[in-house]
This record gives structure tokens, sequence and C-alpha cells, in this order.
């Protein structure tokens, strides 16, 4: 009776046991069978069941990659880095002929023993630079052991990629440029000969790519690429769409019942400002949101053009009557190298991510993006009064409304003449007409 019972309870576990996600190994702990290597020459060698990478002087970056391409998967790795070598390990990659003569590029999951501590963070090599550093999730700094042996966990579904450091959660992503390509293990070029030697070693490398479970929705911020889409992620925390990058839904102009009926044009999913005479609402008008927002997240793409000036302002209320541009707290939008007014108000207080007039963005070069290449902003009003502005990942400013260094910043502005500036409880959001073209996509915000 006992092992036919065992046996009945063996059948009823097998299909449960079917149904769960199986564990590939990626290396066979002998050799570097299923890898292969691309671009630099640094040395990768097997020794004690690890792969171990040594940096090699006047060498660019080393990938050694797998020989199978991957979409969706889920990878462990664990590694060990000398400080304060960098690393990573590619993911989703490619290296094709036509594309810096084959210069591995894609995803990154980064390894970086430097002070600025964004181990867990995502990188674009040779594409887009950073996607998700770890100043979108500070508290996820002290993840990483320096000079220890760490294990990443990596989980790639659909668009969503979500990444933990000895399983403290990092990074989420939702991006959809390159569904599928090799992982690789990264040795960074080293520009001195004394860095020459510098090793990491890897091991205990696997994957699942079939009946992937994601792990539990966390709690960290999700920074999305998605055009006019919000992930699910997204509305699980409570974001939506300011714009539905199609119609007029939900905008309105300043001082106006209704959507302009010039200077503005829809255009493949993106907004725009139509150039005129590079003057202030002289053309269309401003544009505002029709509901007001009191602390909120908000995110927003936008492109500018040579010589381009625009702005996205908040807590705007109309209750001012100004003749020209509505009046509220600025987030601004220039062309800094062109525009005059990037050399007008008090050190730089007018230039890209500025509080305009009042507060300078920090100039961050990894922050400069190309006329004509998309930009990624955001404004965070916490129900406290404090405000960050963004700018392409990097937090460029923060201050507080209704301190007294936030009034004495107004009485020395254009601001000071209007009473109680930027301290209305609520207000509308703004997207400003300053006479020439700007794009603006993927508008959306989350109430605090």
């Amino acid at each position: 009776m006992k092992n036919h019972f065992l046996s009945f309870l063996i059948m009823l576990s097998l299909p449960a046991l079917a149904q769960q996600p199986q564990w590939q190994n990626l290396f066979n702990g002998k050799d570097l069978t299923g890898w292969h290597q691309l671009n630099g020459q640094a040395r990768y060698e097997v020794k004690n069941g690890e792969i171990v990478g040594t940096t090699v002087p006047n060498q660019p970056n080393s990938f050694l990659a797998t020989d199978k391409e991957y979409g969706d998967f889920i990878l462990e790795i664990e590694f060990k880095v000398d400080s304060p070598m960098n690393s990573g390990i590619q993911f989703r990659s490619e290296s094709t002929p036509d594309y810096m003569n084959g210069r591995v590029h894609g995803y990154q999951l980064e390894i970086d023993p430097s002070p600025r501590k964004w181990s867990g963070g995502i990188y674009d090599e040779a594409r887009r630079l950073w996607l998700y550093s770890l100043e979108y999730n500070p508290a996820a700094k002290p993840a990483f052991k320096n000079g220890q042996w760490n294990k990443y966990r990596l989980e790639c579904i659909g668009a969503s990629m979500r990444t933990w450091v000895n399983g403290v959660p990092c990074a989420h992503l939702e991006d959809a440029m390159t569904p599928k390509g090799f992982i690789a293990l990264q040795v960074h070029a080293v520009s001195k000969s004394t860095d020459a030697g510098e090793q990491i070693r890897w091991r205990n490398i696997r994957i699942q790519t079939n009946k992937l479970q994601p792990s539990p929705p966390d709690n960290i911020f999700v920074f999305s690429t998605l055009t006019n889409t919000l992930s699910p992620a997204e509305k699980r925390e409570g974001f939506q769409l300011l714009w539905d990058g199609k119609t007029t839904t939900g905008w309105r102009g300043a001082y106006k019942d209704h959507f302009p009926d010039k200077g503005w044009a829809i255009k493949d999913g993106t907004l725009n400002v139509l150039p005129a005479n590079g003057g202030e609402s002289t053309n269309g008008g401003d544009i505002i949101t029709e509901k007001e927002y009191g602390a909120f997240d908000l995110q927003f793409e936008f492109k500018i053009t040579d010589t381009a000036n625009s702005g996205v302002k908040y807590f705007v209320t109309e209750t001012e009557k100004n003749t020209g541009s509505a009046i509220g707290l600025e987030f601004q939008v220039l062309d800094d190298d062109k525009h005059p007014d990037a050399k007008l108000g008090a050190g730089g207080n007018r230039t890209m991510g500025s509080l305009y007039d009042l507060i300078p963005s920090l100039k961050i070069p990894a922050a400069k993006k190309k006329i004509g290449e998309w930009n990624t902003g955001r404004i965070v009003v916490y129900p406290d009064g404090r405000v960050e502005h963004w700018l392409n990942g990097y937090k460029v400013l923060d201050y507080q409304r209704g301190t007294q260094y936030f009034y004495a910043l107004v009485a020395r502005s254009k601001y000071a003449q209007w009473p109680n500036f930027g301290m209305a409880p609520k207000g509308h959001i703004l997207l400003q007409d300053h006479g020439s073209a700007v794009s603006y996509r993927s508008i959306k915000i989350k109430e605090l």
C-alpha cells in the first residue's frame, strides 16, 4: 500500500514539475564552448570553473558573446571584479557589419565599482548610452559589494527589462528597440598601461527561456521609452497619458475654451509647435491641460530644432491674464548654443532644464543631446513642496516652494510683479508656443 501511495503522489506531482521553468547552463565550467570573442583582444580563459577576463592595453572594449541569440529570458550570473575596473553584461545585443564596422551594441547590465555606484543600471552600449542609471533608484546603490562575489538577476520579458543585484531590485526599463540578441561578458578597454592585468571572474551562468515566471512587482521607478504608450508597470503605478498621441483631447489654448486653430500640428504621434516669428504666444499660443494638478510626477519627451525656444510650465492658473505666455513655473526648453535667451537672466537660469529665470540647471555633458534627437524631461512635485527637474536621466536641479530661498529668487526675477507666484496649490500643465519648431510626445503623469 505504501509503494502504491508513493507512486500516486509522484504521478500527481509530474504535471506540476512539467510546468516549472528549467534552468540551462550557459557555461560548462570547463571551456568556452558556445561562446566567441568580438571586438577587442582582452584575454578570456577558464580557471577553476570560472571564466576569467583580463584587460589588455591598447584594445577597445572586448566581448565574449554567446553563439545563440536570446529574446525573452531570465538570466542569473555571479561575478567578482577588481576595483575600480568597469565591466558589464551585454544582452539582446548585436554585432553587424553595417553598424560601426561590427561594433557590439545593445543593452548592458552595468558593473560599476566606481564611487557613483551604478551597478545594476542599464546602459545602451555604442548606441543611446544610459537608459536607466541608479540615480533613478539610489536606494539600490549599496547592493553591489566591491571586491566580493555578486549575483545578478536579469528578467527580459517582452519590452520589460528588470535587474537585481544580490536580491535588491535595481532597474526597471521598458524599451522595444531590440527584441533579441546575444549575451556577452565585457572586459572594458583600459587607457593606461598600468591598468593592464585587471580581472573579472564569472561563474554559475544560467538561463531560463521557457515558461518564464516574472518576479512580483516592486516599488522602484519605471523608465519607459514606449512612445505614447503606458506599460503595464506604469499603469499599475498609477500613470496616465496626458496626451493620447492622436487628438487634442484633454488640452485647450491658454485663456481659451478650445484648442488653438493654428500654430500647432499633430503628426506621426508628435505634438508640434509650428515655427513662426520666434515671438512668445504670437501664433497659436500656449496650450494647457484641462485638468489641474498639485503633487505629481510628469514625464515627457521633446525634440528641438536649431535656435528653438519653448518650455513646460506647471502651476499655471490663468489668473494673471498676461498678454504673452501664461504665467507659471517653467522647465526651460531651449537651444542653449544658439538662442540668445541662454545668455540672459542670471547665472544661466534660462538654459535647458532650468527653472526659468530662477534656478540654473546643472550642466552635465552626458545629459546634452544633439539638435534633432529626442530628450526626456521629468518634473516631480512632492506633496511637501519639493520639486525636481530631470533631463535625460539626470537630476539637474531641485528646490522647495514656499521657502525663504524660493521667495528671494522670485523677488529678483521677472515674476516679482505677480503676487504669490508659483505658490498655487494646483494648476494646469502648459506647453509653450514661443514661435519656433519644437515637438512633444509621450506626455504622462502620476498624481502623488
